[in-house]
């Protein structure tokens, strides 16, 4: 007798001699907000390193952004750019996760827009500190010491933001540390 899809061990791949991109092309498709918001506007396509580029469009965009924005209006504007940009990516990533199969797509980077977003909190409008924020951020982001690495762990969206977000508490701490000491800027 042979195993059917509704008999088969729950441990069997169903998918064995599926071609990946036949498997793939079988999954519904996600909406397109969600691929707009999850590819930061198709920055996540990018090659190489989509997670670098989509660093590097976040602080270019903030920065085009905060040069339009009171100095003393800042502060709360990163704020509630950084809390939109993650309401909205966490649903976006999560709608990509189910539609491709993937646990974290490398083409989603609406997480690092967040994760980079957060380091910029607070921070001087000056290339230097952008770039140091840029820096750290990514450093952070690739290496993820603990918690960020576990965070990863949790569930879909969720999962792939929340850890970024972490990153960018990390970065966020040495900028201002760096300010503080007056290491970055005089």
């Amino acid at each position: 007798m042979t195993d059917t899809p509704e008999t088969a061990p729950p441990n069997v791949n169903r998918s064995a001699g599926v071609p990946p991109a036949i498997l793939e092309s079988s999954r519904p498709r996600p909406p397109l907000w969600a691929s707009l918001i999850a590819t930061a506007f198709g920055v996540g396509r990018m090659k190489p390193g989509p997670g670098t580029w989509g660093s590097v469009v976040a602080v270019i965009f903030w920065a085009l952004v905060s040069w339009r924005i009171p100095p003393e209006s800042r502060l709360p504007a990163t704020v509630v750019a950084a809390m939109i940009v993650t309401l909205a990516g966490i649903p976006a990533a999560t709608r990509i996760v189910r539609a491709s199969g993937r646990k974290d797509p490398q083409f989603v980077v609406i997480d690092e827009v967040a994760g980079q977003l957060v380091a910029l909190i607070g921070v001087q409008f000056a290339w230097k500190t952008f770039l140091a924020s840029l820096i750290l951020f990514r450093v952070f982001d690739i290496l993820k010491p603990p918690p960020v690495r576990q965070l990863e762990g949790l569930p879909e969206g969720f999962g792939i933001v929340v850890d970024d977000l972490a990153a960018g508490l990390y970065a966020l701490i040495c900028m201002h540390l760096l300010l503080h000491f007056g290491l970055l800027i005089r």
